[in-house]
């Protein structure tokens, strides 16, 4: 259960990050526009953001670590097809594919545990 939770505390840190450099930092918001996805950017970031908190509250509360895992899990999912569709590099779809790798992981270990 040990590498769950730092799977997890990785997972959510790397998520706030995120969100934080979304508004601070001007590419993120041109990274949604190139994508075409300008209008549901603030909503990813909102749903990245609930993500990364469930993943901290649910050490207290497992369904909510079981939930946001899987959302963002899928949430990553998404974003690796927009960017496989956009025929980014391997490098640039890395992140995508490794953290829906993670919450995966993460979500799997909640359900058989």
């Amino acid at each position: 259960m040990e590498l769950v939770k730092i799977c997890a505390i990785v997972s959510s840190l790397s998520f706030f990050c995120y969100v934080i450099s979304y508004f601070v930092t001007p590419n993120m918001k041109q990274e949604f526009i190139r994508y075409g996805l300008q209008k549901l950017g603030l909503f990813v970031i909102i749903l990245q953001f609930l993500g990364a908190v469930g993943l901290i509250i649910g050490f207290k509360y497992p369904p909510i670590l079981l939930i946001s895992s899987l959302g963002l899990s899928l949430l990553m999912l998404a974003g690796l097809i927009v960017r496989l569709r956009l025929k980014d590099s391997l490098s640039a779809s890395f992140p995508a594919f490794f953290y829906m790798l993670l919450n995966a992981y993460i979500f799997f270990r909640m359900i058989t545990h």
